[in-house]
């Protein structure tokens, strides 16, 4: 059976109790911690910085934290978030003068690299760069805001991914950003108007229909 790991991004988390929220959402069951990163630059939007990421491990935060760079360029902020706790950093090759060097500065700082495709970007730069990296990240809508509709074709382009991967024989993880592994509205969005703030129910039930998928 697949490993499928659930990472709610605290992009719609309630900020004012962010601690409490990643706290609540990792005891329900979720597995990651998704960190997205803007820069209202690279993206329209702008969100948070490594001091974010070093609260939430200073709060006593274990889980994996899964970062992933909207900012462009890209390698001046990937030592901060590497010392402030990071364990994956992806980034957009389109963010990056050198993609190897960069996939080298990110393990280099301690972390896990990755790449991550907007949903129109071709994949070809995976065929140089796969046995470097410990993630793909593919974008199920276009970067810059949560909450957006799922553009059905990327699915086509995980099977792609998937088939790549296997060719390759190595223990790279397949993530895709609002489908199945990172759901942030569908998961730290649905505590937003609760007092209790529990995700028990939204986790167990994408718990479930993952076991479906991998049965």
């Amino acid at each position: 059976m697949a490993d499928y790991k659930i990472a709610p991004s605290i992009l719609s988390a309630n900020f004012a109790r962010l601690g409490e929220e990643v706290d609540n959402v990792l005891a329900a069951g979720a597995d990651i911690v998704h960190f997205d990163v803007m820069d209202n630059h690279y993206v329209p939007n702008l969100t948070i910085g490594p001091l974010v990421c070093e609260a939430l491990r200073k709060h006593g935060v274990k889980a994996e934290i899964d970062v992933h760079l909207m900012v462009k360029p890209v390698d001046r902020i990937i030592p901060d978030f590497a010392k402030a706790g990071a364990s994956y950093i992806t980034f957009h090759p389109e963010a990056s003068e050198h993609i190897d060097r960069t996939i080298g500065l990110i393990r280099e700082s301690g972390c896990k690299p990755g790449l991550v495709f907007n949903p129109a970007t071709p994949l070809d730069v995976l065929e140089y760069t796969l046995d470097k990296l410990d993630m793909v990240l593919l974008m199920s809508v276009n970067p810059g805001f949560g909450g957006q509709k799922f553009i059905p074709y990327v699915l086509d382009k995980a099977r792609k991914v998937r088939q790549m991967i296997e060719a390759s024989g190595k223990a790279i993880r397949l993530e895709i950003d609002g489908v199945r592994q990172i759901a942030g509205s569908a998961i730290l969005g649905a505590g937003k108007d609760s007092d209790t703030h529990r995700y028990d129910s939204v986790v167990k039930a994408m718990r479930d229909e993952l076991a479906k998928v991998g049965k």
